[in-house]
């Protein structure tokens, strides 16, 4: 378990309000949902239709019906990129970082993983090169979470609200591989945190955002995905990650540490 600061501990006792600059735009904004948490925490879910850049906007008249149709019912992993690495947790202890700037520090250029040698593959059975043979462990702050069409949820991780400069990291609460897999109990039990902490309010095909951000500690392995080298990165419009390296999958989440 990765030990606090003083600061970080009145932090993480009353998680500072996300700055009006990290939120959605008002006309994305679908609803809104209070959640208290189990120590008595209290958060605004703010629902919208904001999707990943690289998406098609949805008029509102659209989200219900779209979503419908994309979402499955049940947590199985309904994608083919990558698909062995996505649903493999990589060897190996798990590297603790106190904070997200030190991990997005560890990681190789995007410039170089994009030109790797050899290529990475696309393919449903490319495993992960050596560069995403890491597992890691980081507290950081849950700011907003959409569920994509493979059956992952995106989670948008970032900094302290309070740290500068913002920076932000996608990970991914990865869709269930077969039961049979080595993996299957550990992402298993991670979705299950996150569905048991969020009492059922879980996000569909938009964005819900979360404010305050959510204290989280998240383990999970490295992955480079190579999908977005090009055009707009995944998350939100004002929560956007600079780097496409994600945390996929999330083997182990903690709520309010």
């Amino acid at each position: 378990m990765v030990s606090a600061s003083p600061e970080r501990e009145r932090n993480m006792a009353d998680p500072a309000r996300r700055s009006p600059a990290s939120l959605p735009d008002q006309g994305l904004v679908t609803g809104t949902a209070e959640l208290t948490s189990p120590r008595g925490r209290h958060y605004r879910i703010i629902e919208t239709r904001e999707l990943d850049g690289y998406e098609r906007p949805l008029a509102a008249e659209e989200l219900a019906t779209v979503g419908a149709a994309r979402l499955r019912t049940d947590d199985n992993f309904a994608g083919t990129d990558r698909r062995a690495a996505k649903i493999s947790i990589a060897g190996g202890p798990a590297q603790q970082f106190n904070e997200l700037q030190g991990l997005l520090d560890s990681l190789t250029a995007d410039d170089k993983m994009i030109n790797h040698n050899p290529p990475i593959s696309q393919d449903p059975t490319s495993q992960r090169v050596a560069e995403e043979q890491r597992n890691v462990r980081v507290r950081a702050f849950l700011y907003a979470a959409s569920r994509e069409s493979d059956n992952d949820f995106h989670f948008i991780v970032g900094r302290d609200p309070s740290a500068s400069p913002a920076a932000y990291m996608n990970m991914e609460l990865s869709g269930l591989p077969p039961q049979t897999s080595n993996a299957f109990a550990l992402l298993e039990a991670a979705r299950t945190a996150y569905k048991t902490f969020i009492k059922g309010n879980l996000p569909g095909v938009g964005y819900h955002h979360y404010d305050p951000p959510i204290p989280i500690e998240v383990e999970g392995s490295l992955f480079f995905d190579l999908k977005h080298a090009h055009g707009t990165h995944p998350g939100p419009a004002a929560l956007r990650p600079k780097t496409i390296w994600e945390v996929h999958p999330i083997s182990h989440i903690v709520f309010e540490p």
